[in-house]
């Protein structure tokens, strides 16, 4: 049941047939213009950090890190498996095994900055500082570790060009009272909370309610479809992020989580959750929207920050 636009051409034609056959499904999505929102990207850049404490303890040397994105687009980066991180010191370099630095397996916004995020399983998550142990040290004058990340759209049926960079920390003069999560503006990044997200198959996603919880916050969505099929409009559990710069939210992808479907020429209504403590404030949720075709998501930064 694909839908033409007037002017397509007969190799155009032949995409959509052969996409069609590939990803048929009980609802048939129709793949419309670009759409425009979320952060373009601004260059190839990398990630940066800084370091926020060192501390020496009985079991070696401690640090902690705050990451910002400086690609340009929505990223996620994560340590390289296996390589440990060298710490140079006066005498020489030490291998630190214990890295934990990283996004936690979200995307996040250009410009941003976090030094923290949810670990574990839904079942029983836990908070993650991003930080770096090395045993048997004492002190340390550079940090440098390995990481891969990605950047833009999140596709599951193509996966994103993985890169590698180093990260290359100064341990001499920790940071300190660095503002979290906007580092650095982006202009048109962020979105307003009543705004209108255009999504898959000309519908658009609504953030209709955010609610403080006892456990964190709720918040109520709706679709609207104006088109002639009904549709599904995934986005996952998004996570929020907030002035403590912790990312709150286990990841798991956007296309797993149920979805209402939302009938032709009517609206869907639903909820997701996610644990935050009461006293965290200036939230931006991040939140990725299936878009133009079937599982491909577009990132947006809602802000939240008056809730």
């Amino acid at each position: 049941m694909t839908r033409r636009s007037p002017g397509v051409g007969m190799r155009t034609l032949l995409g959509l047939a052969l996409a069609g056959a590939l990803f048929a499904s009980a609802c048939e999505y129709v793949v419309i213009p670009p759409y425009e929102g979320g952060a373009p990207a601004a260059g190839a850049g990398t990630w940066s950090a800084v370091a926020t404490k060192v501390e020496a303890g009985a079991s070696g040397l401690h640090v902690e890190l705050a990451l910002r994105n400086d690609t340009g687009d929505w990223s996620e980066m994560h340590a390289t498996s296996g390589k440990p991180a060298v710490l140079t010191t006066d005498g020489g370099t030490v291998n630190c095994d214990s890295v934990a630095v990283g996004t936690g397996g979200h995307r996040l916004a250009p410009g941003f900055r976090l030094r923290g995020y949810t670990a574990g399983t839904k079942a029983s998550p836990k908070l993650q500082l991003v930080s770096v142990d090395c045993a048997g040290a004492t002190s340390g004058k550079k940090l440098s570790l390995e990481y891969a990340y990605v950047t833009g759209e999140f596709n599951y049926y193509v996966a994103s060009k993985s890169r590698t960079a180093t990260l290359e920390v100064a341990l001499d003069k920790p940071a300190a009272d660095l503002t979290y999560p906007v580092a650095a503006k982006v202009e048109g990044l962020v979105e307003p909370a009543d705004g209108k997200i255009a999504a898959i198959n000309d519908c658009t996603l609504e953030l209709t309610g955010v609610q403080r919880t006892d456990t964190g916050l709720e918040m109520s969505w709706k679709t609207t479809n104006p088109g002639d099929y009904p549709t599904y409009v995934h986005i996952g559990m998004p996570p929020v992020i907030g002035a403590d710069g912790i990312l709150y939210g286990v990841y798991e992808s956007p296309h797993l989580s149920d979805a209402p479907i939302t009938p032709s020429k009517q609206t869907a209504e639903w909820t997701t959750k996610v644990a935050v403590p009461k006293d965290v404030t200036g939230l931006y949720l991040l939140v990725s929207v299936e878009s133009r075709q079937q599982k491909l998501f577009v990132s947006h930064a809602i802000d939240i920050t008056s809730k």
